[in-house]
């Protein structure tokens, strides 16, 4: 009778174990999204709110986005998943883990929209995360965390679903009036929330393990230099500033040039001294005028009164301050010349929110495992990782946006950079399992 070598069958097991281990390595590295379904799934999302000419109108709490809430509630528990509507109205989709003491790992969007706008902002994440749970499903793949998918109400009327899931708004703000014309608390009522009981939607720091959202970049930079990823760094911060300018009106045919107190003059003059402050600095802050009111008027009766604004954004708060300040000081200077007061009233600010490292780190392996092109840049517009940012940990990926347009009907974006952003999604999911 042969004896078994004990060092010797130490050596398999230890070898076999590697070979499996390597084995199921190999399995979730060559898992791939399914890019048909993703298209068709867009197209189908894109019915809902869908007006006679053919555009859209999914804005939140309106009709069309609470079938399109029904829809995607569907695909949720096709997808296996335990499908629940917080108080706030957020959408969640959870699958269990093999270990139901780890936090769950959450990843989203939103399904709403900017009236008349484009079928791919929010969408692409959503119907992403939705993608990759089928994918889990089909290939029999148990993760060890928690999964869930987190899809926020009324993101475009001012991330308010992710708000009120981080704990950053009230009772107070449900009396705010959303773009449906519907309170906040009567919308969140129509969508199936509880605005009654809106504590019950907070989530403390710790509860997730990590926010994951994909969306489109909403810009031209990918597009432009031909990148298929996008890992954001951070999302900026915003300030944004009523500018109120005071001269005096009067007769536009008595008053000689000289003598005038032109408030719209001296507005042109703080436009273009906003451009002229941005642009004199290195990085990637913007700054914008978007807003003008010209009082009385009328053709004949010198300009008196402008109210008008001013936008800054940028990845550094000092930074933001630090630009308003020189504008702030190049409007004084104009105001003096003009015979004119210039003041600015701050109405709301945001800070910005930077991405996880860790988290970067593991998107740029899973692109380059992809064998996909990346680039490390900032979000220059909000959305509800922001919010997210101040409980859990979050990573940001981009695909790029043909021509850089969005909030429009002719925002899009290939499939291709659908399944390119939803695959990386995938296999950064599947490396925060086993962190």
């Amino acid at each position: 009778m042969l004896r078994s070598n004990p060092i010797r069958m130490v050596v398999i097991f230890v070898l076999a174990m590697g070979f499996n281990r390597s084995l199921a390595q190999n399995k979730t590295i060559s898992l791939q999204v399914n890019q048909d379904r993703l298209e068709r799934r867009i197209h189908e999302l894109a019915q809902f709110g869908r007006d006679s000419t053919g555009h859209g109108y999914r804005v939140a709490y309106t009709p069309g986005d609470i079938a399109g809430r029904a829809w995607y509630m569907k695909q949720m528990r096709q997808a296996g998943l335990e499908v629940s509507i917080d108080a706030a109205g957020n959408l969640i989709g959870m699958r269990k883990g093999k270990n139901p003491n780890l936090k769950p790992i959450a990843f989203g969007s939103h399904i709403d929209m900017v009236p008349d706008g484009g079928n791919y902002d929010g969408c692409v994440g959503s119907i992403s995360a939705l993608e990759v749970m089928d994918v889990l499903k089909e290939n029999q793949i148990l993760t060890d965390h928690p999964l869930e998918i987190l899809i926020f109400s009324n993101e475009e009327g001012g991330t308010y679903g992710s708000s009120f899931m981080a704990g950053h708004l009230s009772e107070e703000d449900l009396k705010t009036v959303s773009q449906s014309g519907l309170t906040l608390y009567d919308g969140i009522k129509a969508i199936g929330g509880d605005p009654d009981h809106l504590r019950d939607a907070v989530r403390q720091k710790g509860d997730l393990a990590a926010f994951l959202e994909l969306h489109i970049e909403q810009g031209a930079f990918l597009d432009q230099d031909h990148i298929q990823i996008g890992v954001v760094s951070g999302i900026v911060g915003i300030v944004d500033w009523e500018v109120t300018i005071e001269g005096m009106a009067n007769h536009a045919g008595t008053t000689p040039m000289n003598l005038r107190h032109d408030a719209l003059l001296a507005a042109a003059k703080y436009i273009q001294a906003v451009n002229e402050v941005i642009t004199s600095h290195e990085g990637r802050q913007v700054g914008t005028v978007g807003k003008l009111s010209v009082q009385p008027g009328a053709y004949n009766v010198i300009p008196g009164k402008v109210i008008t604004s001013l936008e800054i954004r940028d990845l550094d708060a000092d930074k933001i301050m630090m630009l308003f300040h020189e504008i702030e000081g190049r409007a004084a200077e104009i105001a003096k010349t003009s015979g004119v007061t210039i003041s600015f009233n701050k109405i709301i600010g945001t800070t910005p929110a930077l991405t996880n490292k860790s988290i970067q780190d593991l998107i740029i392996q899973s692109a380059e495992k992809l064998d996909l092109s990346y680039q490390v840049m900032p979000s220059g517009a909000g959305h509800d990782s922001q919010e997210m940012a101040t409980i859990a940990p979050v990573g940001m990926i981009f695909v790029p946006s043909v021509k850089g347009i969005s909030h429009s009907p002719d925002e899009y974006t290939k499939p291709e950079d659908m399944a390119n952003g939803a695959n990386v999604l995938l296999q950064t999911i599947l490396a925060l399992d086993k962190e």
